[in-house]
């Protein structure tokens, strides 16, 4: 299970540093006059310059306060003034050398000043007050910045966590900056849901305070960008010039491609904090991504003006470059952050996930041991070090162009069937676009989606994906029976990506990436990859295509997972467009010029037609798409309902009833399926069939969720019409790459009927989905031993095994009787297995004793034998 390693408790932290005493809120505060909170209230809500009037005047007037102190070193810092904000620490500190708040805050100057030294001298201070001093009189803040302190200094950050900022919260849950320091750790240690938890309370105290609403969209980077998009909002309200804010605002952008955006963001940014490191260094990561090298320097150059060792600026530009698969110039760059920092904990565990994404995993896993071992509370790295246990169970398959690693049971069900897919998809895809790998490819099946999430993104979740792939290393998750989906139609895809990554260097957008691969499954089997649905229809047809510039935005931040599914049809359809209009050519030229850097829509321009044009084109091309979905359906709603989705369970019938909407619309969509649902609600199985049957000769491809084929099938099942449920599900069967349930069924009825050409068919098809069950190999296997295909019936029989059957003694007896001729010892191995348990098997019996005769008197195979028909029932008597 994923989780942090448990933590020391409260007492021994204070006792590790030489505490004396109990943490208590109070202690002595700085004067503080009317003006003050005034003041305060300038600086949350942006107006810096004017904060820092105010409290350069009203140092001068009050010698003896501390927070006015504060205030104006704390705005200094806000507009980037950071050798005046150390010339005036500088000062201050000679008047109150013991105060916690002030000498963190003079760590934090000395270090922006790139005086790492200094910074250093002043955490020890820090220590050392604290052991010397009775921390029961000083105040909750002071306390907090001295746990800060311990942490910078390298105490176990889960006890100050527990033993410092939660303790203080319990004894002073008004104290904010506890809330800041315990949430910002737990959001430096990717422990997200404790991140999200502790802003949100903090905002029942403090929902004024923009630094609340930033932290809590933090927490939600990674899982849900609605909720920081509205977190950023309102940190944004209440200061426009938040700079964390409008920093964490420029990497949305970055991610969802909008760079001209990004731009003007980092604008904002420049005209509060000119000197800001982090802008600097999104200035040097935009043009880097603009294929701009010169530039690129110069603004990394920039970001290193005041603190010319600070780590975190490559950090940032490899973060981003890696977030855009662009992993190996990702981790040149969290090299360099290393090379002034080798302890900088977020540049080595980026460079950690670097390393596994490029197949490096030795180096990888390394690191990642090294980063758990100095820090336990570290989520990512902890569940990094899990996971390696796990995978060290791994079984692993191979040959020169892929290495796959599985589970070994599954390994041995279909590791074979991997192999075989994907040497077709090299060979198909590979030669298509004129791509010449030159590395194996890494590909990893993980039965557990926690270990696919953890190996894929650092942490659980990500519950929406099938697979990902990096370049060259695929992951994926296995089959799984509750959640259905063809694993070969996913691992097409995800060798699609391989193909387009490689061809970009990694440099392309994803709508372009995504677009190629959902296209190529549907090169490779029409009823792989998306088809339009009706909710597509409805979308295209109310103008809701995103524009081919913004596409890759439409995969960041949808506001409902049908929006996201739509996003990844819309870019194959893209694709479709281009190949269509302009040639697969086109495309290949198109790839290869994104892999020099060059932006994707001056590449498009170069190769299609100008941005404008193209979109409008597609747009046309999008919208006749639409309108040839059965287009002799009617799809209009009644005005009640109109807007709505139009998968009828959806929608409730608030307006007229189907039956009422049928007088005028015989053909209505909508009513038709709400009709025929409700009949089979009622168990009105012969009634149903009528509208069922009209469903499926005017929209025959629709296969989705409750699709009138398993409807129609179920009725005549129902009624005891078994050859047409048989016809109605090999229809379906043949247009749909996921419908389990009716391979299953024909499976059964194929068997009774002993159709073995469409058992065969739909046993195939049905370990296309899920390849774990064993009785759907045993049946394959007898029935390609029937039709004469001994070689896949022993292979069938053999995965069989492998999954604990029924009847284990008659799968050995028939592969004994298969091996006997081409591997006599692995048929004698089988016969001798199934006698163990079944030793009165007469039929075993005898095929011993004529193996074991064959054996002894050296003779040739007899050829009777060999062509004799398949036993009858076990005999035992």
């Amino acid at each position: 299970m994923y989780k942090s390693r448990p933590a020391k408790g409260f007492r021994w932290i204070l006792l590790a540093a030489g505490f004396a005493g109990l943490l208590a809120a109070g202690g002595i505060r700085a004067a503080e006059t009317l003006e003050y909170p005034q003041a305060r209230d300038l600086y949350r809500t942006g107006r810096y310059e004017e904060s820092l009037d105010q409290a350069r005047r009203a140092v001068e007037q009050f010698r003896y306060s501390r927070d006015w102190r504060i205030l104006l070193l704390e705005s200094l810092l806000a507009v980037g003034r950071y050798d005046q904000a150390q010339e005036a620490f500088d000062e201050i500190i000679l008047r109150f050398p013991t105060s916690m708040q002030l000498l963190r805050l003079g760590e934090t100057i000395y270090r922006q000043n790139g005086q790492a030294e200094k910074a250093g001298q002043i955490l020890e201070r820090m220590r050392r007050y604290g052991r010397m001093a009775n921390v029961s009189y000083w105040d909750s803040a002071d306390i907090v910045a001295l746990g800060e302190a311990l942490l910078r200094l390298g105490a176990d950050p889960r006890a100050v966590l527990e033993g410092f900022f939660q303790e203080i919260l319990r004894s002073d849950p008004d104290c904010r900056p506890g809330y800041l320091a315990a949430g910002n750790l737990a959001l430096e240690k990717y422990d997200y849901e404790l991140a999200g938890e502790t802003f949100q309370e903090a905002l029942k105290r403090f929902a004024d305070d923009p630094d609340m609403h930033y932290g809590l969209a933090r927490a939600f980077y990674h899982s849900d960008r609605g909720v920081m998009i509205k977190s950023l909002d309102a940190a944004l309200t209440l200061n426009a010039n938040h700079v964390p804010s409008l920093l964490l605002r420029t990497e949305h952008l970055i991610d969802a491609e909008d760079l001209p955006a990004a731009g003007k963001m980092l604008d904002r940014i420049l005209a509060v904090n000119p000197a800001r490191p982090e802008a600097w260094a999104f200035r040097a990561l935009l043009a880097h991504l603009d294929n701009d090298p010169n530039a690129a320097e110069d603004y990394r150059g920039r970001a290193f003006k005041s603190w010319p060792a600070n780590p975190q600026v490559d950090y940032l530009i490899g973060q981003k470059l890696s977030q855009k698969y662009r992993f190996a110039e990702g981790a040149r760059y969290q090299r360099q952050a290393l090379q002034m920092d080798p302890g900088y904990v977020p540049a080595q565990i980026q460079l950690a996930q670097d390393l596994l994404r490029l197949g490096d995993e030795q180096a990888g896993w390394q690191l990642a041991r090294q980063v758990h071992q100095k820090d336990g509370y570290n989520v990512e790295a902890y569940n990094l070090v899990t996971l390696a246990d796990a995978m060290a169970k791994f079984h692993t398959r191979q040959n020169d162009a892929f290495v796959v690693r599985m589970d070994p049971t599954e390994a041995e069900v279909y590791g074979d069937m991997v192999l075989e897919l994907l040497a077709e998809a090299k060979t198909v895809l590979c030669e298509k676009y004129h791509l010449s790998l030159d590395r194996p490819v890494m590909v990893e099946l993980f039965p557990q989606q926690q270990d696919f999430a953890v190996r894929t993104f650092g942490l659980p979740g990500g519950d929406g994906f099938l697979g990902v792939c990096f370049g060259s290393v695929i992951t994926m998750n296995s089959p799984r029976p509750e959640r259905p989906a063809n694993w070969q139609a996913v691992l097409w895809h995800e060798f699609g990506h391989v193909v387009s990554l490689h061809l970009t260097q990694n440099r392309m957008p994803r709508w372009l990436s995504e677009g190629i691969s959902v296209y190529e499954e549907s090169q490779r089997n029409p009823t792989w990859g998306q088809r339009m649905i009706p909710e597509y229809r409805r979308m295209i047809l109310a103008g809701q295509l995103t524009p081919i510039g913004e596409l890759s935005g439409a995969f960041l931040n949808p506001p409902t997972p049908l929006h996201l599914q739509f996003a990844y049809y819309e870019s194959s359809l893209v694709v479709e467009y281009l190949v269509g209009e302009y040639g697969l050519e086109a495309l290949r030229a198109v790839l290869a010029d994104l892999a020099e850097g060059e932006p994707v829509n001056a590449v498009l321009a170069r190769h299609t037609d100008r941005l404008e044009r193209l979109e409008e084109g597609f747009a046309g091309f999008a919208r006749r798409r639409a309108e040839e979905l059965a287009p002799k359906m009617d799809w209009q709603l009644p005005d009640d309902i109109a807007g709505a989705a139009a998968d009828p369970g959806a929608v409730e019938m608030a307006g007229p009833s189907p039956v009422e909407w049928l007088e005028g619309h015989p053909d209505s969509f909508w009513a038709l399926s709400a009709f025929a649902r409700e009949l089979m609600r009622q168990g009105e199985f012969q009634k149903a069939k009528e509208p069922l049957g009209r469903l499926i000769e005017l929209y025959p491809d629709h296969v989705g969720q409750d699709n009138p084929y398993e409807l129609l099938a179920a009725a005549h099942r129902e009624l005891g019409e078994t050859d047409q449920e048989y016809a109605i599900l090999e229809v379906l069967a043949g247009r749909s790459a996921d419908a389990l349930a009716a391979y299953e069924r024909l499976v059964a009825l194929a068997e009774k009927r002993q159709d073995w050409q469409t058992l065969i068919q739909n046993a195939r098809r049905y370990r296309a989905v899920n390849p774990l069950l064993a009785k759907v190999h045993t049946l394959l296997g007898r029935a390609l031993e029937l039709q004469g295909e001994r070689r896949e019936a022993v292979r069938s029989y053999q995965r069989s095994l492998v999954l604990d059957p029924v009847d284990p003694v008659e799968i050995h007896y028939r592969l004994a009787r298969l091996l006997r001729e081409s591997e006599p010892a692995a048929a004698k191995t089988h016969v001798l297995l199934a006698l163990a348990d079944a030793p009165r098997y007469r039929a075993a019996q005898r095929l011993l004793l004529e193996l074991v005769n064959r054996g002894q008197n050296e003779t040739g195979p007899d050829a009777a034998a060999s062509k004799s028909p398949a036993p009858p029932a076990r005999e035992i008597p």
